[in-house]
């Protein structure tokens, strides 16, 4: 066998195509990985669409789309001692080239010269995928397959929520897609006293209240900011977790924050926002961090820590599963919001 079928971005416009594709080989250094489970981002989604962000980012088409994984390996390339046929992984998606100043100081997350599995190469939307040797993460046992696709993503909430101190703090969650969700649980696993999220879809208000959060509002019917200082005793939360990427719910988390707080954003916007960063910033005294990816990979040894414990239970947060052909109607989905993490299986 020769071919696969993967999901692949072929033209400079919305949509993809499921198509037979030449298997990949792999290199040195590198693993052949039979995917046994992949999840949709909201990365995937927007490249699926084509908005502006894609637009800009995806510089080589056509391209297999995808970034989460669950595989098995099933083939090693030269040079690699540390790894076996039969192992089940998930892998780290940012491609680090481990000699530039950043990968030499502890942040090869920001690799200058990093790339991502579906954005900048062929990713795992597909039978078979090649990963990096490096980049492999073994699965515990005691960690359920479903949920080593969804790892990678799980650390994203993990990082964000862990930036910064959040045992015995308020804490506002701008946006409850399956990220957004994710650090709602991580959030009350590290200690959080109060946890108020905001979002606008039904399907995922009533989820983010079944994971724990003690407060949900719906900024088309709720002065968020009004009602946000109503919960804290009007002095603001303590802890800001962006996660929509939505201009008017940053603009509006800015204002929601105490001064002296902490605000992560892990959301991306489509375009450019203006911020008051004399008001917002600077007079309020806060700290704002942009989130990107892992950190590699302590991250990941914490990710895997809360799934092997039993603590974390991601099975709420994953709520449909289809057939990788049925890929469309994952997007489907995500575009509509009636959902939480959706996973493929080729």
């Amino acid at each position: 066998m020769t071919k696969m079928k993967a999901v692949v971005k072929t033209k400079p416009e919305p949509g993809a195509e499921i198509i037979d594709v030449d298997i990949p080989t792999p290199g040195p250094g590198e693993v052949l990985v039979k995917v046994l489970a992949t999840s949709i981002c909201g990365t995937d989604l927007h490249i699926y669409q084509w908005n502006e962000w894609a637009q800009q980012r995806i510089k080589n088409l056509p391209q297999v789309m995808g970034h989460e994984l669950c595989g098995e390996i099933i083939e090693l390339g030269s040079n690699v001692k540390h790894l076996k046929k039969g192992d089940i992984i998930s892998a780290e998606t940012h491609i680090a080239c481990g000699h530039c100043f950043l990968c030499q100081t502890g942040n090869a997350h920001i690799c200058i010269n990093g790339r991502i599995f579906g954005v900048d190469i062929n990713g795992v939307f597909a039978e078979y995928a090649v990963v990096p040797a490096s980049n492999v993460w073994i699965l515990d046992k005691k960690i359920p397959k479903d949920y080593a696709s969804v790892m990678e993503p799980l650390g994203n909430a993990v990082h964000t929520v862990l930036a910064g101190e959040i045992t015995g703090n308020t804490v506002l969650i701008t946006g409850c897609g399956p990220i957004g969700l994710m650090s709602i649980s991580v959030s009350r696993l590290c200690g959080a006293t109060k946890i108020i999220a905001t979002e606008i879809n039904d399907y995922r208000i009533k989820l983010a209240k079944e994971l724990g959060a003690d407060v949900v509002l719906n900024p088309k019917k709720d002065d968020v900011v009004k009602k946000i200082k109503e919960k804290t005793d009007d002095l603001g939360v303590d802890v800001v977790l962006e996660m929509s990427g939505n201009p008017t719910a940053i603009l509006d988390a800015f204002k929601a924050l105490r001064p002296g707080g902490r605000y992560s954003i892990l959301g991306i916007p489509d375009k450019p926002i203006e911020i008051d960063v004399s008001r917002d910033i600077i007079f309020k005294y806060i700290t704002v961090q942009g989130i990107n990816g892992r950190l590699m990979f302590s991250t990941w040894h914490k990710t895997a820590r809360f799934l092997s414990s039993g603590r974390l239970d991601l099975e709420p947060i994953i709520t449909h599963r289809f057939r990788l052909e049925e890929f469309a109607k994952g997007m489907e989905l995500m575009e509509s919001g009636n959902c939480g993490k959706i996973l493929l299986y080729p």
